[in-house]
């Protein structure tokens, strides 16, 4: 059975202000003790309060660091390499946890992939890997000709065409969760989907879930695409045994012809769903994230009729959504796509995300609403832990979108 509805659990859920927000909040945390054993035996010490938070707009430093050890370079890393040319190379991550205080976010993240196979078109996370790229340059670990090959030709190809793997994870994953805790929430695929083909091999996810059933009274979200998911029901279980657990199926669309062109090399939303109803059967805690919402794409009413009443079938026990998030980083994959397959959306795209990555706040509000109705409509009860906290820093003054069809 999963675990009854709880203010932790609700505020498990705020872990999609990620996808769903852009400008941090600033909080500081009481002092707790870290939630893990090992033997049986509470390890780690006492946390003080920290700064969770930045509102000064800088850029983010991921706090992943490559190993100074051998291999030197990163092309004798190389683990395999398909067919099609996407190459996995192995690195070993002197820190796994991203805590808030690096992110701005009121969570922890954690993600066993830098980049991502799927390739998603509107994927927000392709700046990840192009940290990781540039400070292995600088470092020395790439030579000119291999840094232009690790970024690609227009700087985002990369991301889904050369896949860090972290290998060695336990170790690092030991030492951080010392630094995480009570009550925290750890999520799992903020910036790569976490069971994406290669995780068949390298089994990076798994490892680290086996390490996190030793925890005790912490929260823990997860997304993904992947079917695989099912794979590791049996250490979902033991997890929310004694901790909170969400797991996060994500699918915008029904329509499988629609997200082959959106989202190329990802599973077909029919076994993500069944992939849904089997999680729910093992009993996890799992429901459906619709995100992003694509204005004019997969926004009118029928459309997501059609996720919501599928995610109820399948079995859902939550379903959240929110509107695309437009950064600098997604702009040069995405809009060529939308020129190709939505030519007459250009220019309102253009408009409305012309001065801020977010969706113009009436939009934004407008979709709450309908999705709203939506839950009322088939059942899901309203979760107060997806209200947004981050407003933005000013109001959009052109480019309002409107949702397509009639508001409900």
């Amino acid at each position: 059975m999963a675990p009854p509805a709880s203010p932790a659990n609700l505020r498990l859920s705020r872990f999609l202000v990620l996808v769903l927000t852009a400008v941090p909040g600033l909080r500081i945390s009481p002092a707790a003790s870290s939630a893990c054993f090992v033997g049986g035996r509470a390890v780690g010490s006492r946390a003080v309060g920290r700064l969770s938070g930045s509102a000064d707009g800088k850029p983010l430093e991921l706090p992943l660091a490559l190993t100074a050890q051998p291999p030197n370079r990163l092309s004798d890393a190389v683990l395999d390499e398909r067919l099609r040319g996407t190459r996995f190379v192995s690195i070993t991550p002197q820190r796994v946890l991203n805590s808030p205080a690096s992110t701005g976010m009121d969570y922890w993240s954690l993600n066993p992939y830098v980049g991502c196979e799927f390739g998603c078109s509107y994927c927000y996370a392709r700046y990840t890997h192009r940290y990781v790229v540039e400070r292995a340059h600088d470092a020395g670990k790439l030579t000119d000709a291999e840094f232009a090959d690790y970024r690609g030709e227009h700087g985002w190809e990369a991301f889904e065409r050369r896949i860090f793997v972290k290998e060695q994870v336990v170790g690092a994953l030991t030492a951080d969760l010392k630094h995480v805790p009570l009550g925290e929430t750890i999520v799992i695929g903020t910036a790569t989907d976490p069971y994406q083909p290669a995780e068949r091999r390298f089994r990076i996810t798994r490892t680290v879930l086996q390490h996190l059933t030793r925890c005790e009274g912490l929260s823990f979200g997860i997304i993904t695409k992947s079917p695989l998911i099912v794979r590791d029901a049996d250490l979902l279980v033991k997890l929310q045994q004694r901790n909170e657990v969400q797991v996060h199926v994500s699918l915008i669309t029904a329509d499988a012809r629609l997200a082959r062109t959106l989202e190329m090399r990802s599973p077909v939303p029919a076994a993500r769903l069944r992939a849904l109803r089997k999680l729910i059967e093992a009993g996890v805690n799992a429901g459906l994230i619709v995100a992003p919402v694509l204005p004019g794409i997969t926004d009118d009413l029928p459309h997501l009729d059609a996720l919501f009443a599928a995610a109820k079938a399948a079995g859902a026990r939550f379903i959240h959504a929110g509107a695309l998030r437009l950064y600098a980083a997604v702009r040069d994959r995405f809009m060529p796509l939308i020129a190709e397959h939505f030519p007459d959306l250009v220019a309102r795209y253009e408009r409305a995300y012309a001065r801020q990555a977010g969706a113009p706040r009436e939009y934004a509000r407008a979709l709450a609403r309908r999705v709203q109705r939506l839950r009322k409509k088939h059942g899901f009860t309203k979760n107060d832990g997806m209200i947004d906290r981050y407003r933005p820093s000013r109001t959009p003054t052109q480019g309002e979108l409107a949702l397509r069809g009639s508001l409900p």
